[in-house]
This record gives structure tokens, sequence and C-alpha cells, in this order.
């Protein structure tokens, strides 16, 4: 195993060998430390005390981790490896690159030389050592110190600034759409998902509707800033007021949608939060079209060189996953992490947050239950409506149930015909193949998010069984019930512990353009502080204001003023 790191990682550049990307280097190891597993020997595990065990080798734990989650023996995991499947990519490559102390640790561990360490402790730490730290820290100092200087314009002219914008983004339509070709012709070639494609696109309809959501931000921004929430008169000449504040600086990291950096962008400046986005290579030329109109905006107001918002675009995916990894550890300069993107992503960036909150979701489970005194119009459109609109959405729906009484029936006959026509792929639960005599599809996961045409049907005995189910199985985002008796809807909507909650509507509407938010940036299945889309509110906190007159605690506390606490009107 040594030997296998020695040659192919530390001396790609001897006689008649080509040099390895860092991507590749992380391949060549996770193989040989699996062969060396598959093989029967441990040595990861128990290597000679002089030095720390190949065991915290990121690649190696975390592959490690998941055979365990799914179960798999090692020579699965050694094959899954060999064909480099997407779980492994995603696990391997995804947010798992060592910091720069890590891969110094382990490079000495395994004998490596000191020229040979120092490259590639700076090959794998992307931006080579302590400067990759500092420059993760100027960057985020620079985005707070604009973000000062956003808070001291006016609620007009921030507006302004996002009415700019979404003028920009009509004016140049045709600059975006053709730029954003060039990321989809670079998803193809390089085999993206269809679903993946789909995020990725920008069409005429799409920058319509941005342009729409952005000026809704603008014109509903002239109050968020500074809002009084509570007035209170403490004492004759002592008054008290809670107010709202920006956050300060968010980190918001995307993959494949350029149209979110808009949108949260927007955001950010109707709430006059710096912001630093970090997007997926996927869609690195759209990404950079819209950021130069996004400054173009900013500029119109502030001066040259005060920068609120940073968009982060390295040349390697091992210098970007660096990158993340240093700036997730900026407690007190990173105020909030907001990621959106696939489950392994969202679940990397939470795991690897030291200090600073992450708002966000890993999983859209949604549910839709049909119950017994269900419409079959309003079934037949609302499932639809939440499976096809648009599969890979986070909103969209996963797993359909169903009462008892509507197995074999019309309803459930014509919701099913639809889903055919619109080629969907249904699961068949144990308890519905069971009633229909069909084959029941082995290994199926209740909680699992498709992304595509494809979802789960499964018979629960009636409203409490439906909620029991979504409870046990759900992500806890958005969940569907179609009804016409009240009380069916009522215990539904009470007892089912989602984000969202809805009665004989698509699980669709999930979403902060729809709920008149504007944008949002993201949806957040957290029960503290924001829950559901996320816009402006939800990018916010408060402070108190106190105004006095020459006023002393002692004085009070002698019994010489006494305390009113008398509330006061807000304006």
């Amino acid at each position: 195993c040594n030997h296998f790191f020695d040659l192919f990682l530390i001396c790609p550049s001897s006689a008649n060998r080509t040099p390895h990307s860092p991507k590749m280097m992380q391949r060549l190891l996770s193989r040989a430390v699996l062969s060396h597993v598959v093989s029967g020997h441990r040595g990861f595990a128990t290597a000679p005390s002089s030095s720390p065990s190949l065991q915290a080798l990121p690649s190696t734990r975390v592959l490690l981790d998941a055979k365990k989650a799914q179960k798999l023996s090692f020579s699965k995991v050694a094959q899954a490896v060999e064909r480099d499947e997407d779980w492994v990519v995603a696990t391997v490559y995804g947010y798992n690159t060592p910091t720069v102390q890590e891969a110094a640790r382990l490079a000495e561990a395994m004998g490596i030389p000191a020229a040979a360490r120092e490259k590639l402790v700076g090959e794998m730490a992307g931006q080579g050592g302590a400067a990759a730290d500092d420059s993760a820290v100027k960057l985020a100092d620079q985005t707070r110190e604009g973000s000062r200087a956003l808070r001291k314009l006016s609620p007009g002219q921030r507006a302004k600034i996002i009415h700019k914008l979404a003028d920009l983004l009509e004016s140049r339509r045709e600059l975006i759409l053709s730029t954003n070709l060039k990321d989809l012709q670079w998803a193809k070639e390089n085999h993206v998902t269809p679903a993946l494609q789909g995020r990725l696109k920008l069409t005429k309809e799409k920058l319509d509707a941005l342009s729409v959501g952005l000026r809704q931000i603008a014109d509903s921004s002239d109050n968020v800033v500074g809002r009084v929430l509570k007035k209170m008169k403490l004492a004759d000449g002592l008054v008290l007021s809670q107010e709202t504040v920006p956050l300060g600086v968010l980190l918001v990291i995307f993959e494949s949608r350029p149209d979110v950096l808009p949108q949260v962008s927007a955001l950010a400046l109707a709430s006059a939060n710096g912001l630093l986005l970090k997007a997926g290579k996927e869609a690195d030329h759209s990404n950079k079209v819209l950021f130069e109109l996004l400054r173009e905006a900013i500029h119109s107001e502030l001066p040259a060189g005060v920068e609120p918002i940073t968009l982060v675009q390295l040349e390697t995916e091992a210098q970007e996953r660096a990158w993340v990894s240093q700036v997730l550890k900026l407690q007190g300069k990173i105020d909030l992490v907001i990621p959106r993107g696939s489950n392994q992503m969202v679940q990397a960036i939470q795991s690897q947050a030291k200090g600073v909150p992450v708002l966000g979701h890993a999983d859209g489970v949604c549910h839709v239950y049909l119950d017994k005194a269900a419409s079959q119009e309003k079934a037949v459109r609302i499932v639809r409506d939440a499976k096809c609109d648009y599969p890979s959405a986070c909103n969209a729906m996963e797993t359909l149930l169903v009462h008892p009484s509507l197995v074999g029936g019309p309803l459930l006959a014509a919701v099913l015909a639809k889903l055919a026509a619109e080629g969907v792929k249904v699961r068949l639960g144990p308890r519905y193949a069971s009633m229909t005599g069909a084959k029941a599809d082995p290994g199926l996961n209740f909680h699992f998010e498709y992304g595509a045409l494809e979802c789960a049907i499964e018979v629960v005995d009636g409203v409490d069984a439906a909620i029991a189910h979504v409870n046990a199985h759900g992500s806890g985002h958005t969940e569907a019930v179609v009804t016409e008796d009240p009380a069916v809807a009522a215990a539904f909507q009470n007892g089912v512990d989602s984000a969202c909650v809805f009665h004989n509507a698509s699980t669709r509407f999930a979403d902060g353009f729809r709920f008149g938010l504007g944008a949002e940036v993201g949806i957040s299945t957290s029960r503290i502080h924001a829950r559901g889309p996320v816009g402006v509110e939800g990018l916010l906190s408060t402070r108190w204001r106190l105004c006095g007159t020459n006023d002393i605690v002692e004085e009070f506390s002698k019994g010489a003023r006494n305390y009113l606490h008398q509330p006061l009107p807000l304006q």
C-alpha cells in the first residue's frame, strides 16, 4: 500500500509518467487502500505505532462509513470504486479534501520524503497552506466591510440596485442564454445526469420569472432593515425598542442552478447582508456573466472597490473543496452557511461546519396522501403536478400514500394512468403490492429522494397512519393531503411535523417566489431561526436600542425610580 502510494502519487513526474490531478490521486489512493482491505490485510487499522493509522485518511474513512451505511461488502465497494459509481464519486471527491494540517500529517505518516511531501501537501490543500487560510479570512473580512457599506445606503438605494439587476437580466437576455449553452454543452460531454442538466438550463421563461421575483423583493424592501418590532417605555425618559438588523456575512454554496445567483444576491442586498457565493463548476460560464451583471448593478450605487457580494471561482475542484473546508471553520467571520445542492453535498457541509450555523435541508422527501374522501379530479391534477411539474425539485412528491378504499377503484386508477402517461416509474410498497397481487419493489426505501420521474406508492389505514408514515419516513420538508373532509385535512395539517403542510394543493407551492417572498435562499427544515422557504425575513436578526436622558440602574435598585414597562406604538 505504501509502495502504491509512493509510486503513483508522489512520483508521477518521473520518467514516462504523466502528472496526476488531485482528484486522480484521491482515486488511486482509495483503490490502493481498498485493494489492501479486500485482499484480507487490515494494515490500515493496525498501522505501526510510530505513525497515525491510514484510517485517518478522509477518502478511506468516508468510504468505510459509506460501506457500513449502504451495507456493502468490501468487494462491492471496490467494484463501485473501479466503476466510479456516482455515490463513490460524491463520497470521495465531495467535500472531503484534507486540510493543510491533515495532509501534512498523513504524508509524514506514509514516510514520504520532505520535498515530495511539501509538493503533495500544496496540491491536496489546493492553495498552498497558510496563505490559503489568510486569503479566506481576508475575503470574509472584505465582504463584511462591503455589507457595512451596503447598510449605510437607504432602503431606496438598495432597491434601485435590485431593480437595476432585474433590468439587466432582461436587456442582456441573449448574452445570458448563449453563455448558458456553453455550460449545457459541457454537461452533455461530461455525462451529467438529465436531472442536473434540467437545473442547469436557463430559459427565457426562467429569466422573466427571475426579473419579476427581483422586483417583488425590491418593492418590499423599504422596511426590512431597521424595522421596529417592539417598543416599550421602561421609565420616564427611558425608551427601549427592538429592531431588525442583518445577520452579517452569508456563505451560500450551490450546485447546478445559475438562477440561484441573482435570487440569493437580491435577498442579500435587500437585507444588507454580505454574501460569499460558492457555485458549482458545471455552471461556470453562466455564473460569471450573471455575476458581472450583478456587479454592474451594485456599483451603480456603491463605489468601485466596495464588494458586498463575492463569487468564488477557483481553477480546480481540489482548490475549491479546500477553500470550502477552510471557510467553514471561520467562526466569527461567517455568520450563516446556506448549502443548496445534492444530499451528499449538504450533509458534508453540515458535518464540516465548525461553530458556523448551517441553514437548509439535506433531503426533500415529500408526500401526498389521498384520503377516501378525495376528489378524483383534484387527486389527478395535484399528484401529476407534484411529481411531474419539476421532478428534480426538492418539493416534488416522492411517495404517494393512499387510503385502502381507493385501491382497485376509479380514482387511483386515474391517478396511476396519468403518472404512466407522464413516464413516471412507480415503485410498489409491500402493502400496496399485497393488495393488488403485484410484486413489491425489493429493498424499497421510503426515505429516498428520487429527483426524477419516479416515486413510491403505499397504502395506509387512514389519516393517522398517513401522519405516522410521514413523520417516520419524511424529511420534514413539504406534505399534502387531498380530501373533501375538513376534519381529515385539519388532522393531517396539525399532525404532520413538516415545514410546509398543504390541503388540496400541490407540494410544488413550497417556494419563496410562490409564497410572495420574491425568491428564497433555500428551504429550511430546521426548527431554529427560519423554517420553510427562507426569504428576506430569514436573513435578519434583531438588536435592542435603548434611549435615555441620564439614567443609571442604581436609581431603580434603591427605589428612587420605578419601572413602568409600558408598551408604546411602533410608529
